[in-house]
């Protein structure tokens, strides 16, 4: 499915959107070598009901996964990129973490990612690989807007990946997102421009460029939903809720004291 958000949908979209940037940044600045993943989901919990909005995770069981996930945030370390499953384990300083959030708040759903180094150190392979994730999501945005096809976004976030060094892995990418967590159209993180479904204002997208260091390939932890590098190499991920306008993309998951700019 395929959803176009009236009006007053898309104004409920901007406050979820806005409250999921704020949790995840909450998040972040409290993530601290000695943190237990555990306590970043008990914390991701008690923002999400705070809020009076709910998770999309507690009770998502997809085929992929051994669901129900159970948890507030996905929270993946070093290798972990995707659905990573909070466990009993303390951070480190260096860590590469990545903390993942959907929640659904007056019938309207936002999801965003980021990831970052935890602590003092800087292992700059680290830095340089969440950086290229970033600038991938920017590139994505700015190539979205009325008339742009989905091809062209892919193919702004693969190049930018390429370019950087970074295998891309196509089983796992962005996608629709609106009155409920995941939709359709799919977003690959590489493709061809001009192909795919035609972007129309009231379209709203989670675009997540994600990669691993030196490998394409996913492996499933024991856990039945974290999926790591294959080779135990480090990974990063960013995304952000989006919405397309008439003129260009708005950034719906910016914390709340951001601005939501409108992408050309």
């Amino acid at each position: 499915m395929i959803e176009i958000l009236t009006p007053g949908q898309l104004a409920r979209a901007r406050v979820t959107g806005a409250l999921v940037g704020e949790i995840l940044q909450a998040l972040k600045h409290r993530s601290a070598p000695g943190t237990n993943l555990l306590e970043i989901d008990r914390w991701a919990k008690d923002l999400i009901l705070e809020a009076g909005a709910t998770s999309c995770y507690v009770d998502y069981a997809p085929s992929f996964g051994r669901g129900p996930f159970g948890h507030y945030v996905c929270t993946g370390v070093n290798d972990a990129v995707l659905h990573g499953l909070p466990r009993d384990q303390e951070l480190r300083d260096g860590d590469l973490l990545t903390l993942d959030l959907a929640v659904v708040l007056d019938g309207i759903a936002a999801d965003a990612a980021v990831s970052f180094v935890v602590g003092e150190a800087r292992p700059a392979e680290s830095v340089a690989m969440i950086a290229a994730t970033e600038r991938a999501l920017a590139a994505g945005i700015a190539a979205a807007g009325p008339g742009a096809r989905i091809g062209d976004l892919s193919h702004a976030i693969g190049t930018v990946l390429g370019e950087a060094g970074y295998p891309v892995n196509t089983e796992f990418g962005g996608h629709g997102i609106g009155s409920t967590m995941h939709q359709d159209p799919h977003v690959s993180n590489t493709g061809r421009p001009g192909r795919g479904y035609r972007l129309r204002p009231g379209l709203m997208l989670a675009l997540e460029p994600w990669v691993m260091a030196d490998t394409d390939e996913l492996v499933t932890d024991a856990d039945g939903w974290t999926l790591r590098s294959a080779t135990g190499c480090r990974t990063a991920h960013s995304e952000h809720t989006i919405m397309i306008t008439e003129d260009g993309a708005e950034i719906l998951s910016l914390p709340p004291s951001a601005s939501h700019p409108a992408q050309p």
